[in-house]
């Protein structure tokens, strides 16, 4: 079977350059970087940044699967992206916030991402986070609880919608207390 075959089939979108060597089964770098750059000049590849690729325009590209996707590890929607998206906060926010388990920021074609780190205790535990159609995504109540935990002064404009008993409860079995 071709290597293009074997993309095409697959239900994905966006690949890091070792999953496209687990893929194809190619274990030597060269082999592996000729075919990718060969693949990025047909058009069939689209370079996002180095060692990180689509197989659709950047913009055809669902931000929060393109955002859990960059930093290639366990990730979350959490903070100001689940409290403007909720209502809570007023302010426009722009970058789409995770939380994971590295601290970075990144831009890409114009969308912002911002990681926050988290200690793996914290990060690993389910409470208060859904899948939602394979981006993990956390609850008002969980976001709520990180965003005091990374900024104890950080102002929710609309506090009094918020189940704080259970913020609390996450608070304390997530272990942020």
């Amino acid at each position: 079977m071709y290597r293009i075959d074997k993309l095409i089939k697959l239900d994905r979108k966006i690949y890091h350059s070792n999953d496209l060597a687990l893929l194809w089964g190619i274990t030597n770098k060269n082999t592996l970087y000729t075919t990718i750059k060969r693949y990025v000049q047909k058009g069939v590849l689209i370079p996002i940044f180095k060692g990180f690729y689509a197989t659709v325009p950047v913009r055809q590209l669902e931000p929060l699967e393109l955002g859990k996707s960059i930093v290639h590890t366990y990730a979350y929607v959490s903070t100001e992206s689940v409290l403007a998206a909720r209502g809570l906060i007023a302010q426009a926010v722009y970058p789409y916030t995770f939380v994971t388990s590295v601290s970075k920021s990144v831009t890409v074609d114009g969308m912002q991402f911002l990681y926050r780190k988290l200690k793996d205790p914290c990060l690993y535990n389910p409470l208060g986070i859904e899948n939602n159609h394979g981006v993990f995504v956390a609850t008002p109540e969980r976001a709520v609880a990180d965003m005091v935990y990374f900024n104890p002064q950080y102002h929710i404009d609309l506090s009094g919608h918020i189940d704080w008993k259970a913020v609390r409860k996450i608070q304390k079995e997530v272990g942020y207390l």
